[in-house]
């Protein structure tokens, strides 16, 4: 049978959750992707004004974690990121964890996210700053990513930086400058040098945790191990990776949003539920195709909790110039010694109005005659009481 990802968790989730608890973000979530556009979240009947067509239009979940709903929020962020970008070159690097710490991120995610992510940005920050490369205060973009293909645990942070940087000294009109890449306008950084420095960062910042004692549960549970950790750690070459530069605002624009607001799996990616197993599409390395893979049901489901985020964990984060303490003054300025026009306040939301109109069209046009509209018959509310009770008792697992 064909699969959606709610389906496998119905399906599935019965067996998984005789041997499984959910932590409270998993099961939010769990409950979110169920209930998404069915009768449990509410709803309109509509009837269509020409040809009399009738259907049900439930509403979305709107969590982070579910496929289905990721495509209006991406746009709306692409939308407000508009009048951020800079008219320079843009680089893509990862920053990519050791799979060593793949046990301590499940014990502590949000430590190791958010170490992860402070580590990539300070590295990142400190290169901007060093005269051999910029001199400057560098504007970037941090997004967190935590599954390969198949939903392993793959700790990674993409960064989109923006090819230049401002002069510190921004605040001083007469003075400030925008500084371009010393080596050449599409390089940034030698990523041999912003591995060590970032291999340096989160190790410290390992110990110093160990040291405090603000990692109880950490699977290197005596002094040994995690001596034995940190030197492994050491002789390991982490991971930082730049991809090719990209030119003009529209192409980074269009190329952050692929990873802003995409989930572990969509379910364009899922097959089908084939007996006791889930089939998926994943991405032949070998070939740069897809290829299809079995999961058991249950591995499937273990596999893809392990992605859910703590609760209100930012996943998307800011910084140098899109810092949102400075932003507006940096970004005017950088704009200023760019010669770009300053953003028109008017033509963003002329823009926005017309893209609702558009989206309205869509929405609201019927796909049976294609003139007629929907009308609202009557309104569904989201179940309460029992019915959600009930709903809330399925993800909470063995007593």
């Amino acid at each position: 049978m064909a699969a959606t990802l709610a389906q496998v968790l119905r399906h599935f989730g019965p067996q998984y959750l005789r041997a499984h608890a959910l932590s409270t973000p998993q099961a939010r979530a769990w409950r979110a992707i169920v209930a998404c556009r069915t009768p449990a979240l509410g709803g309109q009947q509509l009837r269509c004004d020409g040809c009399g067509a009738q259907q049900w239009r439930w509403h979305s979940c709107r969590n982070r974690h579910c496929p289905q709903c990721q495509t209006q929020a991406r746009e709306a962020w692409r939308a407000a990121r508009l009048a951020e970008l800079l008219d320079v070159p843009y680089c893509h690097l990862v920053f990519t964890l050791p799979h060593e710490l793949n046990a301590l991120a499940a014990m502590h995610p949000r430590w190791v996210y958010d170490t992860l992510m402070q580590c990539t940005a300070a590295t990142l920050t400190e290169f901007a700053a060093d005269v051999r490369w910029l001199g400057g205060i560098g504007a970037f973009t941090l997004v967190l990513h935590t599954w390969t293909q198949d939903l392993r645990r793959h700790l990674h942070v993409h960064a989109l930086m923006a090819c230049g940087a401002l002069s510190s000294d921004a605040r001083a009109q007469g003075t400030a400058s925008w500084i371009e890449p010393k080596r050449s306008p599409n390089f940034l950084f030698p990523v041999q040098a912003l591995s060590r420095v970032f291999r340096g960062k989160f190790i410290q910042a390992l110990q110093d945790a160990s040291d405090a004692g603000v990692l109880p549960r950490d699977p290197a549970a005596t002094g040994s191990a995690r001596r034995q950790r940190v030197q492994t750690l050491r002789q390991r070459d982490w991971v930082v990776y730049a991809k090719t530069p990209l030119a003009g605002p529209a192409a980074v624009l269009d190329y952050l949003a692929r990873y802003t607001h995409r989930t572990a799996i969509g379910n364009e990616r899922l097959v089908a539920i084939d007996g006791d197993e889930v089939r998926l599409r994943v991405r032949a390395l070998a070939t740069g195709g897809k290829r299809t893979i079995a999961l058991d049901g249950t591995q499937f489901i273990g596999r893809l909790l392990q992605h859910v985020l703590p609760a209100g964990f930012k996943r998307i984060r800011h910084y140098g110039l899109l810092a949102p303490a400075a932003k507006a003054e940096r970004l005017a300025r950088a704009r200023q010694l760019l010669a770009m026009p300053a953003p028109n306040p008017q033509a963003r939301e002329d823009a926005q109005a017309f893209m609702r109109r558009v989206a309205a069209i869509e929405i609201d046009r019927c796909p049976h005659c294609k003139t007629g509209h929907w009308l609202t018959l009557q309104v569904l509310l989201p179940l309460r009481g029992q019915a959600q009770a009930a709903s809330a008792a399925s993800c909470r697992g063995p007593p």
